[in-house]
């Protein structure tokens, strides 16, 4: 048998090897599976991506943004003595967290069917690409983080979908950043309505009282610079929820990383 020093490099036979039977597999998987876009299905060429057509219907969010709120702007603004752009609606109306990154809009196009399929479709799946984009959006955040907390389900809800897509996604970031994703920080304490169709106000009273850090897991919370993920900001008054408690439990900073956002509320 043949025996190798952990320190040594595999003999060049073995990555050969190991490197066809990992095109095979990929042959066999696209076989059976073959490669479709996320988002409407065409075929494409690799798993995992979009079709050229829905590639350019993701109306993607990029700089110039608000720096506290992620909202993009229409046209490039002169920044503040800071270095930094802030938008009216965040100087008007600060957020309880610090600052919020989303990849891409989320009012119409690929990034609402993709948020849909991952919540109500079943498709899990959906989550390794969607955090994959999240990390990528939120660098910036994760490289001055501690922890990544999920915006958590009420167990009821979660025993009916089954799975929280928030944690998936989280996990997804994980394993992409090296930042530990914490799904017992934050938990819900109340079973909220579900937050469509509220105005503004109504989210924020809907979700006041909402969330709590247990008792037995405050310590982790203290000092720590954290940032919440979910799928979609609406108004922000789920985060703003999450990240007050969190705060008050002790965390030094808390940021909000979403994959797609609500620029233009009806």
């Amino acid at each position: 048998m043949l025996r190798l020093d952990p320190s040594t490099q595999a003999p060049s036979w073995l990555l050969h090897g190991a490197r066809a039977l990992k095109r095979a597999g990929g042959l066999a998987l696209d076989l059976l599976y073959p490669p479709s876009c996320l988002a409407c299905r065409r075929a494409i060429a690799e798993h995992g991506g979009l079709c050229p057509e829905c590639w350019g219907a993701m109306r993607f969010i990029e700089r110039p943004f608000c720096e506290r709120l992620g909202t993009p702007f229409e046209a490039d603004l002169a920044a503040g003595e800071s270095g930094r752009t802030i938008s009216p609606a965040a100087l008007a109306d600060p957020p309880v967290f610090q600052r919020a990154r989303a990849v891409a809009r989320y009012e119409d196009g690929p990034a609402r069917q993709l948020v849909h399929r991952l919540k109500y479709g079943d498709r899990g799946e959906l989550a390794g690409p969607m955090g994959r984009w999240m990390a990528r959006a939120g660098a910036e955040l994760l490289d001055d983080s501690d922890v990544l907390v999920p915006i958590p389900l009420h167990w009821t809800r979660l025993a009916r979908r089954r799975f929280n897509q928030a944690a998936a996604l989280a996990k997804a970031i994980e394993a992409l950043s090296a930042v530990p994703a914490e799904t017992e920080l934050l938990v819900r304490v109340k079973p909220t309505p579900p937050q469509v169709g509220l105005t503004r106000r109504l989210r924020a009273k809907n979700i006041q009282g909402a969330f709590e850090v247990p008792a037995a897991r405050r310590i982790e919370a203290e000092g720590r610079k954290i940032v919440l993920v979910d799928d979609v900001m609406t108004s922000g008054a789920t985060l703003n929820a999450a990240a007050r408690v969190l705060l008050r439990a002790g965390a030094k900073r808390v940021d909000a990383l979403v994959f797609a956002r609500v620029v233009t509320e009806s």
